[in-house]
């Protein structure tokens, strides 16, 4: 389960998304406008469609919706309030301002798995907040991120951090296995109508607490904050020796 993650070219720090997007959306904008000239657009009422002008170059957007839910963050403690797990991606909305020249956002690339290595700016950012506490502190944000790619090379091995790849330390579960050693649980709520939380699940079903991804991954749940009661999850075997 290999997570999406924002790595800052600069500085090589990884932001990495608590769990993955819920979607992507990719939009093209070519370099193409309607012509003009001193008197305003050049048309005619014989024209069916006005004349073109090519600028090369164009826009690639990428709008992704990102789920943060503290009682799923790994962090000891765990935060208390949501926007603390948010606040990085906030931040790489900011003009980073140096000597002798005009603040900008940093560049980063959005990078998941093998398939998604894109260089950009993060140009906009939205939340949603939800389940407060009595003091007002929220505890699950959805938030939305707009990116516009940059012109980019290929990654240096030096943008993956140092001691590590981009896989989490559960990749190394089988995700194929003999349907004879893969146990059922199913979920009976925690008495208050909803189901348990993904660490307890993980722990009584002998894995560590923060290694609730594993038995999520391999149940196929894109969402461990809408399990149901009643739910039947796939507990895979021990880990690969």
């Amino acid at each position: 389960m290999e997570r999406a993650a924002f790595l800052i070219e600069a500085s090589g720090e990884r932001i990495p998304c608590l769990l993955n997007p819920a979607s992507v959306v990719m939009r093209r904008e070519a370099g193409v406008r309607p012509r003009f000239s001193v008197g305003g657009p050049l048309t005619g009422a014989g024209l069916s469609d006005s004349p073109l002008l090519f600028t090369g170059g164009g826009t690639t957007e990428i709008t992704m919706d990102l789920l943060f839910d503290v009682s799923l963050s790994r962090a000891e403690p765990p935060p208390e309030n949501v926007r603390l797990l948010t606040e990085p991606l906030w931040r790489l909305t900011e003009n980073e301002p140096k000597e002798g020249e005009y603040g900008r956002p940093p560049t980063v690339r959005f990078v998941w798995g093998k398939a998604w290595n894109i260089p950009g700016v993060v140009v906009a950012v939205a939340e949603r907040l939800e389940y407060f506490t009595q003091a007002g502190v929220p505890r699950r944000s959805w938030l939305r991120l707009r990116m516009l790619r940059t012109a980019g090379e290929e990654p240096a091995e030096a943008l993956i951090p140092a001691g590590g790849d981009q896989t989490e330390p559960w990749s190394d579960w089988p995700t194929q296995v003999d349907e004879k050693d893969v146990r059922r649980y199913d979920l009976i709520g925690d008495g208050e109508g909803a189901a348990e939380r993904p660490d307890l699940i993980a722990a009584a079903n002998g894995f560590a607490p923060d290694d609730w991804p594993v038995i999520m991954d391999f149940s196929g749940v894109d969402d461990p904050t809408a399990l149901e009661v009643g739910q039947t999850l796939r507990i895979p075997p021990a880990r690969r020796t």
